[in-house]
């Protein structure tokens, strides 16, 4: 069956209802079993708020209005931490905490001591991840048998060129060190969704384009308003067309033409239905920077220290890296350069409604 993706143009004024619009466009409720519970997979990219970087309160919002209208009763808010992210203080800073309220959800953070963390074997071939988890691949417990609904926003990656639907599965189902698998990150993603199709029923996307992040994604971006948002059951072709609309051919990112190649989904824009909006000369220009932690990253994983890779990633100087990215990107950058950005975008429609949801 050919693959669909919604895509609806919207406002600040409108978004929950164009919410609802897109998932139902996409076929939401043929996609997702309503007698099973559903993972709400939220994006805390930062634990700032910073235009496009995570997952928007009406994006939430707008999604678990919907599913609840549909039929959908049981709905679990998810998230996991990087070792540079405080997710706590990102769902609060990003007012996600207050649509958890609004809903009567409860954020189940998935690195806490209480969720359960199981190795898991999967049934189809790895492409990386059982050789660099040598000791098994662990998922939470938790996942397995749910349905499994991705919150992203549309936005540039340093390692990836995009970040959506596909990758927003890294930060779920994979522990602490999966900084291991960056040098491959492409297969590990493949991976990944392989995984999800064995233990999700069903899976599903509603990506966030009203403002997105051109730059040296996905924190300290150059936030574009753009007024999209994406809706899929396939994460190939939502994926894919992000892709494109950013200005990117999908077939050239190697996640994407992997799994198209593997039979994941559809990587190929000519062979999607585009439901909704019109977007066959779209093309926003995206233009994927590097940071200074990239670059070094980069040298690491394909550049002249790939020799000695595993050294260093499993060295004492990597909790240094840590500390150095965090001083750079929450006490330099944000505070010379991302606050004032922020509050640019404060003073928006789009801010105007972040702030309703304090």
């Amino acid at each position: 069956m050919k693959s669909k993706v919604a895509v609806v143009k919207t406002t600040p004024q409108s978004v929950l209802e164009d919410i609802e619009k897109a998932l139902t466009l996409a076929d939401v409720e043929n996609s997702l079993k309503k007698d099973i519970p559903t993972i709400l997979k939220v994006n805390i990219t930062w634990h700032f708020y910073y235009p496009a970087c995570s997952t928007t309160p009406w994006q939430l919002d707008g999604v678990a209005a919907t599913l609840s209208k549909l039929g959908y009763k049981n709905l679990i808010p998810a998230q996991n931490r990087t070792v540079v992210i405080n997710p706590k203080l990102g769902a609060e800073n990003n007012h996600l905490d207050s649509v958890m309220r609004k809903h009567r959800l409860e954020f189940v953070y998935l690195y806490e001591p209480n969720v359960e963390w199981i190795h898991y074997h999967p049934k189809a071939k790895m492409l990386v991840l059982d050789k660099i988890f040598t000791d098994g691949i662990q998922i939470p417990k938790i996942l397995i048998g749910k349905n499994a609904f991705h919150l992203p926003t549309l936005k540039t990656h340093v390692f990836t060129t995009i970040t959506g639907a596909m990758k927003n599965a890294f930060g779920g189902l994979l522990n602490d060190n999966r900084h291991w698998t960056h040098s491959v990150i492409h297969e590990a993603l493949v991976d990944l969704l392989r995984i999800q199709k064995e233990i999700h029923p069903g899976i599903f996307c509603l990506t966030d384009g009203t403002i997105a992040g051109n730059g040296a994604g996905p924190r300290i971006m150059e936030p574009q308003v753009k007024n999209y948002l994406l809706a899929s059951s396939d994460s190939v072709a939502i994926d894919a067309i992000a892709a494109k609309m950013m200005g990117f051919e999908p077939m050239n990112l190697k996640f994407l033409r992997l799994a198209h190649e593997l039979g994941l989904g559809n990587a190929k824009p000519e062979e999607i239905e585009i439901v909704g909006e019109d977007i066959s000369n779209v093309n926003f220009h995206f233009k994927v920077k590097d940071t200074f932690a990239s670059k070094g990253q980069k040298t690491i994983y394909w550049g002249r220290l790939k020799p000695f890779e595993h050294i260093l990633l499993h060295s004492p100087i990597v909790p240094w890296s840590y500390v150095a990215s965090r001083f750079y990107h929450d006490f330099f950058w944000y505070n010379i350069f991302g606050k004032t950005i922020a509050r640019k975008f404060l003073n928006s429609d789009w801010g105007k409604l972040f702030e309703s949801y304090k």
